[in-house]
């Protein structure tokens, strides 16, 4: 695929570390001009750094603005960018867990979509090597498989992949060139499960998790990359308003649920 995307320019959220630096190294390697707005320091990243908060509407208008004025176009978003919120039920989470959440998870992903579709904007109609937007959002396995736990993730990632639906029919009907799709890994080997791996010890939360998949193990970064590689270019340039499930087979079929016992 290399060059397949030069001319034209990616904006990967929480790009710093995991899904977002592996999808930043991955579209950069594919010839695109990669910007990575992360909290987290990044300038040793595949793409530019820029310091940005997806909770902050005035962030991503500040984000975009730079874009704009730096590469001139924006061409592909990925938004990845997400926290965990931890094991919490119905019962126990708190309210600011759950808004914290959602603030980052959800109406992070909405953020990115709505200022997406501002900066595509520019350019459709315009000359360019690739005839369509894309925006990639990154949900979860979660956000199609529900359980008794992680109340607040499973419900941000859920909205994903509506709110994803719902953005590629309006893009459809505007006839603006747009799409958007979600996609919903299984557990990946990411900083997501560093407090994990200080509770229980890397070895045996790996296992548990390995275990919890189908196909034997937890997914690279570099696998979910893949996927959004795929999106972010034309060979994807019929699939719009749809999920993909990067998961290990976990959706596929029932399988038992057994909770994690810490030593």
């Amino acid at each position: 695929m290399s060059g397949e995307l030069f001319g034209q320019v990616a904006i990967v959220t929480g790009g710093a570390s995991g899904i977002g630096a592996a999808s930043a190294a991955l579209l950069a390697g594919a010839g695109a001009t990669v910007v990575v707005a992360d909290l987290q320091d990044a300038r040793d990243s595949a793409g530019r750094f820029v310091c940005h908060d997806v909770a902050s509407e005035e962030s991503w208008q500040a984000l975009l603005a730079d874009v704009l004025k730096h590469e001139g176009r924006l061409d592909i978003m990925v938004n990845n960018a997400g926290i965990s919120g931890g094991a919490g039920n119905v019962e126990n989470t708190d309210v600011a867990t759950w808004q914290r959440v959602q603030a980052i998870n959800s109406e992070g992903v909405f953020l990115g979509c709505k200022y997406a579709i501002q900066g595509m904007k520019h350019i459709v109609g315009a000359a360019k090597p690739e005839p369509q937007g894309s925006i990639v959002n990154i949900s979860s396995v979660a956000g199609l498989q529900a359980g008794a736990g992680a109340i607040a993730y499973t419900a941000s990632k859920g909205a994903v992949r509506l709110l994803s639906k719902s953005v590629a029919l309006y893009c459809a009907e505007k006839k603006y060139g747009i799409r958007c799709n979600s996609v919903h890994p299984g557990g990946v080997d990411t900083p997501i499960f560093d407090l994990l791996w200080q509770m229980v010890g890397r070895e045996q939360g790996k296992a548990f998790l390995d275990g919890r998949h189908p196909i034997g193990r937890m997914a690279e970064p570099r696998e979910i990359a893949e996927v959004v590689l795929w999106l972010a270019s034309g060979r994807s340039s019929f699939v719009t308003g749809t999920e993909i499930a990067a998961d290990g087979a976990i959706t596929a079929g029932l399988m038992r649920r057994q909770p994690f016992v810490a030593p």
